[in-house]
């Protein structure tokens, strides 16, 4: 017997479906060009199919390949959120499946070794474990390591920084040689919007800094230090309100959406897109200050009428 509340859940989810069908995905379509020349995409936009693993192994084709953002021999961090002691279903972290999927997917690129880590704002081992990432990042090949000592970190002066002029930074994410960032998209009380660069604050040791100063352009700033090689913003499970933590798994919706690019102003835009459904204060990109402020830095675009989005329904 079903309940109100799972009926009403279902619901939400076949609309959610059908705008992605029918408004979401034929906005993506005007925007994209009609090329399919892998080189030239700015952008894949995924909806459907069994999981996230399945919608990145179908989407990372369209960029050209792991190998072409992993070569043999190299060090990779891959960067989840996994900020959270959450049960998947809550959307507060990353998918397991897929930082499962593109840990392997680097190794058989050729990859020497695939790190994966968070600074949590709960208790580290327990976020890895009931996340379920530390299971599927190692069950995969990966080097689940710990961020929860300073001895980790080493500092970093930002020098296009306006306000966050250094910073405390992890260690894999200044060695490693290619740095993929997997966000999870999802509401959040502070910045309205969790997307691919509020995600690397996971790198830094003191995250209060950045709130007790400027969050957004702190944002902003960091994002200047180091651009991430890929992003894959993780749309499958959405967290539509009570972010970052989330009070229960009904705050979260199964968009079932994967955006996968080299261009992080332009993956948070994507995301902006999607949560200005259920946010009636947003409407377009630069009404997230912290994306506006690091497309002024020229770190990636936000307007997706000039992209070469590729939209795949499974």
């Amino acid at each position: 017997m079903i309940t109100r509340r799972r009926f009403i859940q279902k619901v939400k989810e076949i609309s959610y479906k059908t705008f992605f069908s029918f408004t979401l995905f034929p906005l993506f379509l005007k925007y994209a060009k009609a090329a399919d020349d892998k080189s030239s995409f700015d952008m894949i936009a995924l909806q459907g199919g069994k999981g996230p693993d399945e919608l990145f192994k179908k989407g990372i084709e369209f960029l050209g390949g792991m190998k072409k953002f992993v070569k043999k021999g190299q060090k990779v961090l891959v960067k989840p959120n996994i900020g959270w002691d959450r049960s998947p279903e809550y959307g507060a972290n990353t998918s397991p499946e897929l930082i499962g999927v593109i840990v392997k997917e680097c190794l058989n690129a050729g990859a020497a070794e695939v790190y994966v880590f968070d600074h949590t704002c709960d208790s580290w081992q327990n976020c890895y474990k009931n996340s379920k990432i530390e299971e599927y990042a190692k069950n995969n090949g990966g080097n689940v390591v710990a961020a929860n000592s300073q001895e980790y970190y080493v500092k970093k002066s930002i020098p296009r920084a306006k306000v966050l002029k250094e910073a405390l930074v992890h260690k894999l994410f200044v060695e490693c040689d290619v740095v993929i960032n997997v966000p999870v998209l999802k509401h959040h009380g502070s910045a309205s919007v969790t997307g691919s660069m509020k995600n690397l604050m996971g790198v830094v040791w003191d995250r209060r800094e950045w709130h007790s100063k400027d969050l957004h352009q702190c944002i902003a700033d960091f994002a200047t230090f180091r651009k991430t090689d890929l992003t894959v913003l993780d749309g499958w499970r959405v967290m539509v309100k009570n972010g970052p933590r989330g009070y229960s798994p009904s705050d979260a919706v199964k968009y079932e959406y994967l955006f996968i690019s080299t261009d992080p102003v332009a993956i948070d835009s994507a995301g902006v897109s999607v949560l200005a459904r259920e946010n009636s204060s947003i409407k377009k990109p630069e009404d997230i200050r912290y994306i506006k402020l690091a497309r002024e830095y020229g770190l990636g675009k936000t307007d997706l009428d000039k992209m070469n989005i590729k939209r795949i329904t499974i």
